[in-house]
């Protein structure tokens, strides 16, 4: 495809491989969860044990957000996702080998934590903003949407996979999976619009086309960001966003339903379904988020996803028809947060600090996620059942959505991070 005369916009392209990379991105994250329950009777490591390898991966693959949208910008995105991608292909071949805790630790904890941070949401924050001057909050909801569709695509034939014959096959399939979606990024994957000639999607013909801009440094960014109580407002509420999604639900869920006697197919099922599901809340999102206001989005998002978790635990018990109900309704806010959080970014802290104050956001989102992962395991541990957790971050997403209500007038726009005062 000719970029300079094709009818249609490259950046589009960019949008379409960013999304298979975030879709293989989510499948390798997502994995874990279904390993637990057969690392467990293989190895006779508990699930503390094994929650906290998981909660690192978690941990780093928020860390890494904020350096990851440095480095895209010293050594381009092409590069870094390339990299990204064989580190993850690497150590998840390398892990069918493995025999011992420190292992899983090594290789799905801190490596697969780190190439998964590096294409986390902060990469779908930098292509959006690189690439699109008009229709941002569609593409970042669609994006986001990536998250959940790659455990729509892998975990149920992966869930199969482990059941007919081990977890090492399954984790192979993610390898190749992976190596496959490295070609890809090889062959298509650019850094900006002026590498080809060409304006953001929506930027006006005649607007001066200007250098790339440098975000600041990230403990810089950090450091001037953390003085504002706009950037407190959304990296807390963002915490218990990921504390309620990736570290409790995917992470948990498949073993939860485990312990009152639902299988690994029909909980993966479960999963898919709010994959099915995010895909429509998330891209919706998207399109309201360019529409209506942000705040008034967070706040129903939240309020939402914290009542179908105080109901949850009643939920798994009757194990019916409710369940499929509780899928439905949690698929349609699992991520649908992050198009809104992204814009309300933007708004504060300025179109070119978007990526790296994002990515210390989306930091806070997986700290959240590795608090609840470790937390909920221990709890399940000690407890025999996961119920405290799940009310626990419900009543917490009741309290993110009340606070755009009450403090959300610090959420207005200002024309740089630099100039912000509270």
């Amino acid at each position: 495809m000719n970029a300079r005369g094709a009818n249609v916009h490259y950046g589009w392209v960019i949008a379409a491989v960013t999304f298979v990379v975030m879709l293989m991105t989510s499948a390798i994250r997502a994995t874990p969860g279904l390993f637990m329950v057969p690392l467990e009777a293989e190895f006779g490591w508990s699930r503390a044990i094994i929650s906290a390898s998981i909660a690192v991966n978690i941990a780093l693959y928020g860390l890494i957000g904020p350096f990851a949208a440095s480095l895209m910008d010293r050594w381009g995105l092409r590069r870094v996702v390339l990299g990204a991608l064989a580190l993850m292909a690497g150590a998840v071949t390398l892990s069918t080998r493995m025999s011992a805790e420190w292992q899983f630790f090594l290789l799905w904890g801190v490596l697969v934590g780190a190439g998964t941070g590096v294409t986390a949401m902060v990469l779908a924050a930098v292509v959006t903003t690189r690439w699109f001057d008009q229709r941002r909050g569609l593409v970042m909801g669609v994006l986001s949407a990536a998250n959940a569709t790659g455990q729509l695509i892998f975990l149920p034939q992966l869930a199969t996979v482990v059941e007919s014959s081990n977890w090492r096959s399954a984790a192979l399939i993610v390898a190749a999976a992976a190596a496959v979606v490295f070609v890809l990024v090889l062959l298509f994957m650019r850094d900006r619009p002026a590498d080809l000639g060409l304006r953001a999607y929506g930027q006006a013909p005649d607007a001066p086309q200007s250098a790339p801009v440098q975000s600041q440094p990230p403990l810089s960014a950090l450091s001037a960001a953390s003085r504002t109580r706009a950037f407190w407002i959304l990296a807390g509420t963002f915490f218990v966003c990921g504390a309620s999604t990736n570290g409790l639900i995917g992470t948990h869920l498949i073993s939860a339903c485990h312990d009152v006697g639902i299988s690994a197919i029909r909980s993966t099922r479960l999963l898919a379904m709010m994959g099915i599901f995010d895909i429509l809340g998330t891209t919706a999102s998207g399109w309201l988020t360019d529409r209506y206001s942000p705040r008034r989005l967070l706040c129903a998002y939240y309020s939402l996803r914290g009542l179908s978790l105080l109901f949850l635990p009643a939920t798994l018990l009757e194990g019916g028809m409710g369940l499929g109900v509780f899928a439905v309704f949690y698929g349609l806010d699992w991520i649908a947060t992050v198009p809104p959080t992204v814009k309300l970014t933007t708004e504060v802290f300025g179109k070119e600090n978007t990526g790296v104050v994002y990515g210390w956001i989306s930091a806070s989102h997986q700290l959240g996620a590795s608090m609840a992962a470790f937390g909920a395991g221990a709890i399940r541990t000690e407890m025999g059942d996961y119920r405290l957790a799940f009310m626990t971050a419900g009543m917490l997403c009741l309290i993110a959505g009340m606070s755009f209500i009450v403090v959300g007038r610090v959420l207005r726009p200002r024309l740089t991070i630099w100039q912000a005062t509270d």
